[in-house]
């Protein structure tokens, strides 16, 4: 392994290793633990050798999203669109689960990177070749969201929660929030989930996407298109 990382060091700096040496110190110790400094030293190179390739940090994160982003399977042949999308998330989701501070960042960056507006791309051309009118594959997008990129937003973050505590804190709650108690009761799932113990994160993944996706395809068939739905407030 030292003699694998040294001759690694020797090979000539580009882009590509500068990008795959953060994607896997991130991976590593989480997005905070990432400098430009620890980088180089990752590297065997003085830190101003890494702005011939990346100008900044906000670069280096850009370019890491893309490098994750290009992990995605591609749309397989032959397929009709919703199998093609179905798979094509699920992929997105094993990708930013084998990189967990993906979506974080994906969140942060201003405007979408190049790999990103390339996929986003793929998937449009998929509901349009699939029959989709543009109006509808406008607000598919907007349905679908970051899930397209294989995360959601969860109302709170429960991962801190755990074992015997999670039993003391329903029966704490019950009493003035009845209904909440109930619900985290049920969903008392086997397994350690994504974003906490008391849910398959996997199983909601999938079950939003699958529910999304088949109300997607009663609307294509339908015709539906937004002139002729009613909206709130008028």
């Amino acid at each position: 392994m030292t003699r694998q990382r040294e001759a690694g060091r020797r090979a000539p700096l580009n882009r590509e290793r500068v990008l795959s040496a953060a994607v896997a110190l991130a991976d590593d110790g989480g997005i905070e633990s990432l400098s430009m400094r620890r980088l180089a030293q990752e590297l065997g190179v003085v830190p101003m050798a890494l702005y011939k390739h990346v100008a900044n940090k906000e670069q280096l994160l850009d370019g890491m999203v893309d490098a994750v982003v290009a992990e995605i399977d591609p749309p397989g042949d032959g397929a009709d669109w919703k199998d093609v999308v179905r798979r094509r998330v699920l992929s997105a989701r094993r990708v930013l689960l084998r990189h967990r501070w993906a979506s974080q960042v994906i969140e942060s960056r201003t405007g979408p990177t190049p790999a990103v507006l390339a996929y986003l791309d793929s998937m449009i051309g998929t509901f349009r070749d699939g029959g989709f009118s543009v109006d509808l594959t406008h607000h598919v997008m907007h349905a679908l969201g970051s899930r397209l990129l294989g995360f959601s937003q969860e109302l709170f973050d429960d991962s801190g929660s755990a074992g015997p505590a999670d039993a003391a804190a329903i029966a704490a709650m019950a009493g003035r929030y009845p209904r909440i108690a109930e619900l985290a009761s049920a969903a008392a799932h086997d397994g350690e989930s994504v974003v906490g113990r008391s849910c398959d994160d996997q199983f909601e993944f999938e079950f939003a996407l699958d529910l999304l996706l088949d109300g997607l395809e009663r609307l294509h068939r339908q015709g539906w298109t937004s002139a002729g739905s009613p909206r709130v407030g008028g």
